[in-house]
């Protein structure tokens, strides 16, 4: 007996004092906060091990570091960007970023995303046409490959991408793959192996340090990049894997937005793939300009910006934000996810009473049954507020896009979801580009087409199973 009341006393000063890091010293926002303390103190030792794996944060870490990259100039752009901003002197020929330079201002700030303009995109939305683009491009490199990927398959895609790597690595090409440990769990060891032995430099993202206990399985990369000879980048939703080319029983078609992208804005990602390969690797890539080419291509204004756990500012989702109260006419979303924190809740919600279209489009079919339930929940606020929700019926619906008023529009990795903001290292392309933008709406109208309207009526009958669903899984999403 007094062994008993020994062990539950020690749980109970163990999750004391658990709780005082939570509130004074992790210093998360007071949602998830509250969320951690139910946990611990409803589930005591289960909750310790839960806050130990999936609870800690990243913001006092220095993860990132890369010794060659003042030698870009990256701070003195940024610097010079601001202050050409600061005296109300905009020398880019595109109007959109005048309208916009507070949005770009603060992607400089907070995220030292340097804009440029001599930029040609190639949007793609379709799984079959990005890798038969992105395979062609592989096979014509001339000097180095960098990919990383948040989910690579070994099956006949990955497969296929694996064949073309080795082809080029024996060509002398420098190739390096980066993939995440976790979203690639699944991949095999043989493939990792066959693509070594042909000299293919290849790394991984937070790995366990011990076998099967990975304490940074909450911190995962889920960048997308493809980065050919510092002159060809890839950026956007599509993995690597057969699925993403509508091969997958459960999905069907699989809808997805991804961008080519030819410019100086390659010479953002190219850095990013860096920061991410040498954190990931002892290989540690050196600053060559070989690496930088950029070049003169097209006239779209684009900032990369990343974001990650590792940061105090939500960078991305601080974007969104911005994006959502800088529009005058109409806001077109479409997440795979739906489950934004009271900030772009609100965004949205005073957007739409003040007279904006809020158009959101969300997949009809779950790839995750507790953030579907979170989603709808979500979705059902804001048609209280006037936002008109569609479900996507053509297979499953996994892009990541906003555009707003036709003029200014964000592709990449991001979700409209709490882990994206604050728990995923992600990417995204804000373009200041009537044309871009203008692409991505038509392209969301004739998704509508293929999808039904969730009304208010329609979402007022659904079940009380249902709605018991929604309300758990509300409550838990801080933490998901």
């Amino acid at each position: 007996m007094q062994l008993m009341s020994l062990l539950l006393g020690s749980i109970m000063v163990v999750n004391i004092v658990l709780a005082f890091t939570v509130i004074f010293l992790e210093r998360k926002n007071a949602t998830s906060t509250w969320a951690w303390l139910m946990v611990l103190f409803f589930i005591p030792v289960v909750g310790f091990v839960l806050y130990l794996v999936f609870g800690r944060t990243l913001t006092k870490q220095r993860i990132f570091t890369w010794d060659t990259k003042s030698r870009l100039g990256v701070e003195k752009a940024v610097k010079s960007q601001l202050e050409i901003l600061e005296a109300d002197r905009i020398p880019y020929k595109e109007d959109v970023l005048r309208q916009y330079k507070e949005l770009y201002y603060m992607h400089l700030k907070n995220s030292d995303a340097i804009y440029s303009q001599n930029n040609k995109v190639d949007l793609f939305i379709d799984g079959k046409q990005k890798f038969t683009q992105l395979i062609k491009d592989l096979e014509e490199a001339k000097d180095h490959i960098h990919l990383l990927y948040y989910i690579i398959r070994h099956d006949q895609l990955g497969t296929k991408i694996a064949n073309v790597l080795i082809k080029k690595a024996k060509e002398g090409i420098d190739v390096r793959l980066l993939y995440d440990d976790m979203g690639s769990r699944s991949l095999s060891r043989s493939y990792i192996r066959r693509l070594e032995r042909a000299n293919i430099k290849v790394g991984a993202f937070f790995p366990p340090k011990i076998p099967k206990i990975n304490f940074k399985i909450n911190f995962r990369n889920h960048r997308k990049l493809a980065i050919i000879d510092g002159e060809i980048g890839y950026i956007g939703g599509f993995n690597i894997g057969d699925e993403y080319l509508g091969r997958s029983e459960k999905f069907g078609y699989w809808r997805d937005t991804h961008l080519r992208i030819c410019g100086d804005a390659v010479k953002t990602m190219q850095t990013r793939f860096i920061l991410d390969w040498n954190q990931a690797s002892r290989d540690h890539i050196p600053y060559e300009e070989r690496y930088f080419i950029g070049g003169e291509e097209g006239d779209v204004g684009i900032q990369i910006v990343s974001s990650g756990p590792d940061h105090d500012w939500e960078q991305i989702k601080y974007g969104y934000i911005k994006m959502i109260m800088s529009a005058k006419e109409y806001v077109y979303i479409q997440t795979p996810y739906f489950i934004p924190d009271e900030s772009l809740m609100d965004a949205l919600r005073i957007a739409a009473l003040s007279g904006i279209k809020i158009k959101i489009m969300i997949p009809n079919k779950p790839d995750h049954m507790f953030v579907y339930w979170a989603t709808l929940s979500n979705i059902g606020e804001l048609l209280n507020e006037g936002a008109e929700v569609y479900l996507y019926q053509n297979g499953f619906l996994h892009a990541k896009t906003i555009v707003v008023d036709g003029k200014l529009s964000s592709v990449g990795t991001a979700n409209i979801d709490v882990r994206s903001f604050r728990l995923n290292f992600e990417v995204n392309a804000f373009m200041y580009d009537a044309d871009i933008a203008e692409k991505l709406v038509d392209v969301f109208e004739k998704d509508i087409l293929v999808s039904t309207q969730m009304t208010k009526s329609l979402y007022e009958q659904r079940s009380i199973g249902i709605k018991f669903k929604e309300s758990i899984s509300r409550l838990l999403s801080p933490i998901l």
